[in-house]
This record gives C-alpha cells, structure tokens and sequence, in this order.
C-alpha cells in the first residue's frame, strides 16, 4: 500500500467512526452506523486481499490474512465495533509506518535542502549569473561569502574557510588557499574566491551524494522477510487458538475475539521500521546505507576486505625518510625541494611544502619540466628538484620507493622520499571487527607484497593479496567459501568498484573518492575516517538486536493475549483495544534503533 493510500485510508476510517458514533448515540440509529462501518470494513478488507495476494505472488506472505480474517470475522458476529477499532489499528498503523520513516529518513532530506542551484560565471571580466546546470569544465566562477559551492573546483586566487558538514560530518570549517580542491555543497565562508570548475553538475560531490540519497529512499528493505519468517506460524498459532475455543465454546464469537487480539502489526511495522531507523542513525554518523538489506548483512558479516592505498592507509604521500651529502643538512635539502615546488600542483609539491612549513625559501624563475621535475632560482642559485637523471650528472642510486631528488648548481645534494601514511584508527577497526564476530580480515591490493605485509602486519590483517588487478580482485572475493559469507568489501577508487560491487557488502571510502565507487557500493563513507566502517557494523548490530526484540515482544503479547481471549473473558471490543496497546509499544521498540551508544568509539583515538 503506497503512502497516499495509507494515509486516504486512514482519514476515511476516521471520517466513518465519526458519522457512525454521530448516527449511534447522536441520532440513536445504530442500524444505520453499523451498516456504514460494515460497509467500509467490507470495502477495505477487499482492498487489503487484493494487495495481500499480490503479495504472495511475488513469493512473499501475506501478513494481513489475521487482519483481513479479523475484520471480516467480527462483521459476521455484529461485532462492528471491534471491527472499527481493528480498522483503525490497521490503516493508523501503516500511516505510522509512513511517518516513521519520513522521520527517519530526515538526516538523510537534509542533504538536499542546501543543493546549489546558481553559480556566478565570470565571463569577459563580467561576472554571469547562471544556473548550476549550465557550469561546464573549465568555466571560471566566482564564489561569495556564505555561498553554497556549486561545483567542485580548484581554487584559482582567494583564501577562506568552508563548512563541509554536509558533506563529510567535520564540523571545523576547513582552510582553502589557491589550488586547494573545494566540493560542491560545502558552504563558502567569510571571504569570496575564483575558483575552476572540474566537474559538471551532475558529477559533483553534492548531486553524487544526492542520487545515493534518492536511492536509500527507494530501495525496498527486504529485511521484512524476516517478519515474514515469523509470520507463518504465528498465522497458524494464532487460527489454531482461535478455532479450538470456537470448537469447545461452540460459540463462533470466541474465534472474533481471538483474532482481534491477534495483530500482525508486529510482524508488518516493527522490522521495517527498526531497519529504517538503524538507517537514520548510520546517516547521522556519517553512513549512507543504501537498504535494509545491507544492515542484515553487517550484522551477519564473516569477512572483510579492505583496499589498501586510500582506505587503510591515507592515501597520501608523506615525507618518510630525508638524505643530505656533505656540504648540506636534511633541513636544507627538504627547504630547497619546497621552494622549488611550492608553485606546483603536483601531489609531492604540497607534501614538501607542509613538511617545511615555514622554512620555506622564496624562489624564481620556476620552470616544470613535464615527467622531469623542476627548475628555479633560490638564493641567486640554480635548485632541480626531480627525477636522478634529471637533477645532475652525477652518478645517483635510484630508491626503490616514491622520492625527489636535489641540486645545486648541479651538484647532487640529497633526496627527500615519500610513503603512504597508515591511518591511525585502522588497528582498532581491525580489533573492533574481530571483537564483533568477524572471522577473517584481508588486504586485496594493487601494490607490492613487501609493502602490503607491512602495513597488513601493522594494523592485524589475518591475510594478504597482493598485486591484485581489478579482475583479479573479483576472483580474490568469488573464491570465498560459504562459510565466511558475508564477505564486506572496503575501497576508495574507481579500480575497486567492481571489487564492491560484487561482494555482499561494498563500503565505499566516499568523502573524497571516485564516482564509480560510491555508485557501485551498498553503502558510503562520507567522512575521512575508516573508523565508521566498525562503527556501521555496530549500528546493524544494535539495530538487528532492536528489530527482533520488537519482533518477538509482538508476538508474546499477542500470543498472550490470544490464550487469555480463547477462554471468553477478553470481549471483542475490549480486545481491539489491547491490540492499540501491542502495536504501541512494539513500534516505540522498533523506534529504539534510531538511537545508542556505540560503545567501540571509546577506543577510537579523536582524529
């Protein structure tokens, strides 16, 4: 049942009890008030069969037989009041199933109330007005104080701050200077800037985040089977109670009043509601989870994979190790590489430059040999900053990793290498991963062995793949037995999308990652932070727990009060209104999931 049925059914059901209550003790011609309820009881129960059978066409169970069953069973007896009240239960019960997820559901809307709709072209020295959509690669635009980025860029001149709370969950505005990378979505601070446009509209970070939005509200959560595995032998418990007091009472009233107490609210609103709450709370948290399925499967994940480059580690060079010949220091070597790359836009540029900070020297005459490194001018001497053979003549052992190499005036000075920086969380994700219940971990990576091992070993990976092509990723996730599935694969690029694709569970490392990636994933990261990985699967724990604890508090009321009406005490109407009380507090339960505490974050370092 769509919501604007739920919800026109619901105002008819109300708009009936009112003229029936109005013709019984208003007017005094209850005839006429029951022939109105049993007329829009007849016509609602026809309406629920016909999408109950829907239902179990598409090899599912129907969970409102009971109802259906109950409503025409009290008609029969001239109970048309219980009738009205399991009628309202009924249509009450799914607009509160429509409410809940809107309220649920509203972290998620919240991305969308800020989508940049304009953008000012500056065109000509004339700055255009124009609409987002308009924007292509390449467009100079200009950005004001607290604007709403319209597209990602690069930064061309101006220093400000941005707030991308929207869009990561870091609530420090962050600094942007020229050639810093800016997301669309993020909100501008107090001073304006120019800014290139890298991307369109429709592929920035903003519309990217927003389509995974449109599709956690679309997609069906098929958790509900799990009602569904309840629903068959309730079903058959609940008619069996009711037809053995109606064989030993010989009074077909009792088999009404046993199926008014009967409610299968438990089994249609407590799982879906509890899914879309443990929703809610992942999104709060930073978490797009892209269906209820995917919290199933969290919660009964038996191994992980991870990515390396990206998702274990920063992704990110660092300087790791610096080298000076006589005559220099290593502070001197790494200043004179900062100098002359500090115009660069080249990755290893802005990771000389941070590492210098301030002793960085001024430099002229800079000029950027493509595939070679750098030229220019420091203290009226020649600086190259670059590869071996470009830097000097003279005779210089290659390293075996990521490095630049100095001189000066031609003469070799030293070299300043680079590696990949481990995330300081990844051990203790690792740890809480094993802690809750996941058998194996590995690394299924494109880098070298030696490599993988170090950082397999330096945070707890059980196993390593190494250079592994995408394909050869693939086959790494499609040999893992049945018995460690779910398998939950964690990347960052484009080259493991169908690495995530094909597990059970794709996370993606979002917040600055590739499109392809958080595309072809069942849920996204949106902050830098892999410690939200153990914090998702201790979400779908506590909200799988929630769930069947709604569940099966449902069904023990009812089943309760199934026994104590089979001995005729539990008038219908009575009855109908404890099933007010059951379905109350299993969807106040069910609700339990949008909130808690997870207790992993307390061994988390703060980033």
């Amino acid at each position: 049942m769509n919501k604007l049925t739920n919800y026109t059914r619901l105002i008819a059901v109300l708009i009936v009890s009112a003229i029936a209550i109005v013709l019984a003790f208003g007017l005094g011609v209850p005839l006429y008030a029951q022939i109105v309820i049993s007329t829009l009881g007849s016509l609602i129960a026809l309406l629920m069969l016909i999408d109950m059978v829907k239902i179990l066409r598409s090899g599912k169970f129907g969970v409102d037989l009971l109802a259906i069953t109950a409503v025409v069973a009290t008609l029969a007896v001239g109970e048309y009041w219980a009738s009205l009240i399991v009628l309202l239960m009924l249509t009450g019960g799914y607009a509160l199933e429509d409410f809940a997820a809107n309220k649920a559901n509203s972290e998620l809307q919240s991305l969308l109330e800020n989508s940049p709709q304009s953008a000012h072209l500056l065109k000509d020295d004339d700055i255009v007005d124009v609409k987002v959509d308009q924007v292509q690669v390449g467009d100079q635009l200009v950005v004001k104080p607290g604007e709403v980025i319209p597209v990602d860029g690069t930064i061309i001149t101006g220093v400000t701050s941005v707030d991308e709370s929207s869009l990561t969950g870091e609530s420090r505005p962050i600094d942007k200077v020229p050639s810093a990378t800016v997301m669309s979505g993020a909100v501008n601070g107090d001073a304006s800037f120019d800014m290139t446009a890298d991307k369109t509209a429709g592929n920035s970070q903003y519309q990217n985040i927003i389509r995974l939005v449109k599709q956690a509200e679309t997609t069906p959560a098929h958790f509900v089977r799990m009602a569904d595995r309840y629903a068959v032998p309730f079903t058959i418990l609940a008619y069996m109670i009711a037809g053995v007091a109606w064989y030993i009472s010989k009074d077909p009233v009792r088999f009404a009043e046993v199926l008014v107490v009967a409610s299968p609210c438990p089994l249609i609103l407590a799982a879906p509601i509890a899914l879309v709450s443990g929703m809610s709370r992942a999104s709060r948290s930073g978490i797009i989870v892209k269906s209820g399925t995917v919290i199933e499967k969290l919660a009964n994940a038996k191994t992980f994979a991870f990515d390396k480059t990206g998702t274990i580690t920063k992704g990110h060079l660092t300087v790791s190790r610096i080298a000076a010949v006589s005559g220099y220091t290593k502070k001197q070597v790494l200043a004179l590489a900062a100098g002359a790359e500090q115009q660069s836009s080249h990755i290893l540029a802005r990771s000389l430059v941070a590492a210098a900070k301030d002793g960085v020297p001024v430099a002229t005459n800079v000029t950027e040999i493509t595939a070679q490194g750098v030229k220019a001018t420091i203290n009226d001497q020649t600086v190259k900053v670059g590869k071996p053979g470009f830097v000097s003549n003279d005779p210089i052992t290659p390293l075996g990793q990521t490095a630049v190499y100095v001189s000066v005036n031609g003469n070799y000075a030293g070299y300043v290498a680079f590696a990949d920086e481990l995330r300081p969380e990844a051990g203790h994700v690792m740890a809480e991963l094993h802690e809750s219940g996941v058998k194996e971990i590995m690394m299924i990576s494109g880098d070298r062995l030696p490599i993988a091992e170090e950082i397999a070993n330096q945070v707890g990976i059980d196993k390593v793949y190494a250079q592994r092509l995408p394909e050869e990723k693939i086959q790494v996730i499609e040999t893992i037995e049945k018995k460690f599935r779910p398998v939950v694969m964690v990347g960052d690029g484009v080259n493991d999308a169908p690495s995530l694709a094909i597990a059970d569970v794709g996370i993606a490392m979002g917040a600055h990652g590739a499109t392809a990636a958080s595309e072809s994933a069942d849920a996204v990261v949106l902050k830098d932070d892999l410690s939200l990985v153990s914090r998702a699967v201790s979400i779908a724990h506590d909200t799988m727990k929630v769930a069947r604890q709604a569940v099966l508090i449902g069904i023990a009321i009812c089943t309760f009060l199934m026994l104590v009406a089979s001995v005729g005490v539990i008038p219908a109407i009575i009855g109908a209104l404890f099933q007010e009380v059951v379905d109350t507090v299993t969807i106040l339960w069910a609700l339990r999931a949008r909130n808690g505490r997870t207790k992993h974050l307390d061994l988390i370092p703060a980033q």
